[in-house]
C-alpha cells in the first residue's frame, strides 16, 4: 500500500488491500490483463479497474463495478494486477482505473508528470494511516513499548526462527512498498523485517497474537475491518515531517496520514464518458469501506454480493455520485 504500499493497506494485502473469505481473491471473475483494442469505455463499453491485493481496495473497486454495471450499462473487468504494476496499466491499455492510491510520488511524477498517460481523480474519502502495531494486551503488560525508542528493550520478545537473533518486525504482500527496513536501520532497532506474504498472513498473525496473548509487532493499515475485531495499539514512531522521507534510503520518520486518491488513464478520463464521471465522484468514508470488506472477509459473501449490500442500504449516498 500503501506513501507507499506499499498496503495500503492497504493494501492493508491492501494494499489496501484486497470474492469469497480468501483475501487474495476478490473477485471470483478477475483474469489477467491483456491489451484490449476496445481500450476505453467509451469505445467499447468496458471499465478496467486494477484489482490490488488487499480487501479495502477491493471493496471500493467492487462498489464502484456494481454500480457501473446495474445503474449505467458497462462492461466491468476486474483484473488483479500488484499495486505497483497497475500504474503500467495506463501506458499499455490494460488498467483504466485504480481506485484507491497511496500515494506514490514517485509513479505520480512518471506517469502522470512526464509520460501523461494517467491523472489524478480525485480523492475516495478514505483517509489511509500505515503504522506499526502490536497486540493490545502487549502495550497494557508494558506501557512503555508504545514508544520506538523502547523497542530494543524488547526485542528479544519477538525473536523468531526467520528473524534469527534480532526481533521481528513482521510485513505483509511482498509488492507493498515499505519504508520499514529503512526505519529499522536509521532508528538503530535491533530488528529484522520478514515478509509474511500477504494482508491474509498479517490478519492469521494479528489475531492469533491477540488471542493467545503472543508478542506481535507488525506492519498494518486503517481503513481496515480488523481494528473492528481485534484491538491493537500503534506504536510511535518518531513523527512525520514535511520531507523526512524524501530518501527512501534516509528515512527515520513514522507514515504520514494521507488523503487516499483515484488515479486513471488519460484515455480514460478523455472518453470514459459517465463511468469517468462515476469514478471521479465516489467518495465514501472508511466505515462504509471496513463494513464492505468485513463482508467479504469474515460473513461468506462474495465481493459482488457484498457491494450489492452495501448499494442497497446507502442509496442516498451513492446517488449523489452518479452523472448528472
Amino acid at each position: 500500500m500503501k506513501i507507499r504500499l506499499l498496503a495500503g493497506l492497504l493494501a492493508l494485502g491492501l494494499a489496501a488491500g484486497c470474492g469469497g473469505a480468501k483475501v487474495e481473491d476478490p473477485t471470483a471473475s478477475a483474469a489477467a490483463p491483456q491489451p484490449s483494442s476496445s481500450g476505453s469505455a467509451a469505445a467499447g463499453g468496458t471499465v478496467k479497474i486494477a484489482i490490488n491485493p488487499w480487501v479495502g481496495y477491493a471493496a471500493s473497486a467492487n462498489v464502484v463495478a456494481y454500480l457501473l454495471k446495474k445503474e449505467l450499462g458497462y462492461t466491468v473487468e476486474l483484473p488483479e494486477i500488484k499495486e505497483q504494476l497497475s500504474w503500467e496499466g495506463f501506458e499499455n491499455g490494460t488498467v483504466d482505473v485504480i481506485i484507491e492510491n497511496w500515494g506514490h510520488p514517485d509513479l505520480k511524477k512518471k506517469f502522470i508528470e512526464e509520460k501523461g498517460v494517467a491523472v489524478e481523480a480525485g480523492s475516495t474519502g478514505n483517509m489511509g494511516v500505515i503504522g506499526w502495531y502490536v497486540p493490545k494486551w502487549m502495550s497494557e503488560k508494558y506501557p512503555d513499548i508504545v514508544d520506538s525508542k523502547n523497542l530494543n528493550k524488547y526485542a528479544d520478545l519477538f525473536k523468531t526462527s526467520e528473524s534469527g537473533d534480532k526481533g521481528q518486525l513482521l510485513d505483509g504482500d511482498p509488492s507493498y512498498v515499505t519504508n520499514d527496513v529503512a526505519l529499522v536501520k536509521n532508528l538503530g532497532l535491533n530488528y529484522k523485517v520478514v515478509t509474511g506474504g500477504s494482508e491474509a498472513a498479517l490478519i492469521k498473525s494479528a489475531t492469533q497474537a491477540q488471542a493467545q496473548k503472543k508478542p506481535l509487532l507488525f506492519y498494518f493499515w486503517d481503513p481496515h475491518w480488523l481494528h473492528n475485531k481485534v484491538e491493537l495499539t500503534r506504536i510511535n514512531l518518531p513523527k512525520w515531517t514535511e520531507g523526512c522521507d524524501a530518501d527512501p534510503k534516509k528515512v527515520n520518520c513514522d507514515y504520514p496520514d494521507m488523503d487516499l486518491d483515484k488515479i486513471v488513464s488519460k484515455k480514460f478520463a478523455d472518453t470514459g464518458g459517465k463511468a469517468y464521471e462515476l469514478v471521479k465522484n465516489f467518495k465514501w468514508t472508511n466505515e462504509d469501506q471496513n463494513a464492505v470488506s468485513d463482508d467479504i472477509t469474515n460473513n461468506g459473501m462474495s465481493a459482488e454480493d457484498a457491494a450489492k449490500k452495501w448499494v442497497e442500504a446507502n442509496t442516498a449516498k451513492w446517488q449523489a455520485w452518479m452523472p448528472k
